[in-house]
């Protein structure tokens, strides 16, 4: 005998519309001021040499506040949204120390599959010349291939933090001896539901020195779990970029009953300045449908959620990096991770159930002190 089920209830928003209309806060009258360059540092001739061809040459206020203290060893807590540059605030004084010492091991720890390939890709270019190696462990890819890699001496290991357990699981990758541990986007493996892996994982690690930790949020619920993973740290808060909507101007677009949801979308696209955009939408079928309508009316479009390889979505933020493609149409969790510079609008085609969604999604444009624009359609 069949059993009729409920009608699966629609999730529906908490955020009230009107509060999306706001003018972005400038931020250029108390730029930060670098007390020195990069140059000036106590780095490594060929570490300094690398950043320089990178395009940096002087640090941004998380790296000229942290860096020293991270060479010296110290413990840290840093709260910084994405985009301020604390990759490179954690890796350029870890590759220091592998520099001195080429037997030095570090596991940074991330919430998405994206951000991680981006730690080790930011590793690579800063290593370029050394024979320093590492590892991305995540989802998506071959376990066989990423057992023979948990095999072999790498300097840096960066991972999700369920592939990392699985690998750690089966005794291929040994933690033990790893004494610098980094917890990236701390905030965001809570909201994920990674705590438990994360404590599996910090258990391993019996010869952990060092522990930093980063989180664009430090809030109550937070805090008394941050203090069982970091002892007597130093806490830097990047508070002019704490907020990452400061930066960005929001607006909303109201749709009426009888109006083409989607050709105001088409004629929004087709405005002025419309040069990259990411466009979210609430399920993996919706993002789909809406990118195969942009390409239908010719707007270059790819697409990223979780039902995609782990090689679709590489290449297409790749893509939609080299501006191959123009509108990036995502989930929120695919999204999480994502640092593309240049984002001129993001657009959230339908409302995210909470604000907290809202100020991520928004925060992909606006980065490190630039502005951006944020339009979210409202029935």
């Amino acid at each position: 005998m069949s059993r009729n089920r409920a009608p699966r209830k629609k999730a529906v928003s908490t955020i009230n519309p009107n509060l999306l209309v706001k003018q972005a806060v400038s931020v250029e009258t108390a730029p930060f001021v670098a007390e020195q360059s990069f140059s000036e540092m106590p780095l490594s001739d060929s570490l300094k040499n690398n950043i320089r061809l990178k395009g940096y040459t002087e640090p941004t206020e998380i790296q000229q506040k942290s860096i020293n203290d991270l060479i010296a060893g110290r413990n840290m807590i840093g709260i910084a949204a994405t985009g301020t540059g604390k990759t490179g605030a954690f890796l350029i004084p870890v590759i220091e120390k592998m520099l001195a010492d080429d037997t030095t091991t570090c596991l940074v720890v991330v919430p998405t599959r994206e951000l991680a390939q981006q730690v080790e890709d930011e590793f690579k270019s800063l290593t370029r010349g050394h024979k320093l190696f590492s590892a991305c462990f995540i989802g998506g890819t071959s376990v066989n291939t990423d057992m023979g890699k948990a095999r072999r001496k790498q300097n840096l290991i960066v991972g999700t933090p369920g592939r990392l357990n699985d690998l750690t699981s089966r005794g291929t990758l040994r933690l033990g001896n790893t004494p610098i541990l980094v917890l990236d986007e701390f905030d965001r493996m809570l909201d994920m539901g990674f705590i438990n892996d994360i404590k599996k994982i910090i258990a391993l690690m019996k010869n952990r020195k060092q522990t930093m930790l980063f989180s664009a949020t430090y809030e109550k619920a937070q805090q008394n779990l941050i203090k069982q993973f970091v002892q007597n740290p130093v806490r830097i808060n990047i508070s002019s970029l704490n907020n990452a909507a400061d930066t960005v101007e929001q607006d909303i677009i109201r749709v009426g009953a009888n109006e083409n949801k989607f050709e105001v979308l088409y004629n929004l696209l087709n405005s002025e300045g419309f040069e990259r955009v990411i466009l979210f939408a609430e399920t993996k079928r919706n993002v789909d449908k809406i990118s195969q309508q942009l390409r239908k009316v010719g707007i270059n479009s790819d697409v990223i959620h979780g039902n995609k390889s782990q090689n679709y979505r590489t290449k297409a933020i790749r893509m939609f990096k080299m501006g191959k493609t123009r509108v990036l149409v995502a989930t929120d969790v695919a999204a999480r991770g994502i640092d593309v510079d240049g984002v001129t609008h993001v657009i959230n085609y339908q409302l995210p159930q909470t604000m907290d969604s809202y100020i991520h999604r928004i925060g992909r444009t606006g980065r490190a002190g630039k502005k951006g624009m944020a339009y979210t359609f409202v029935n």
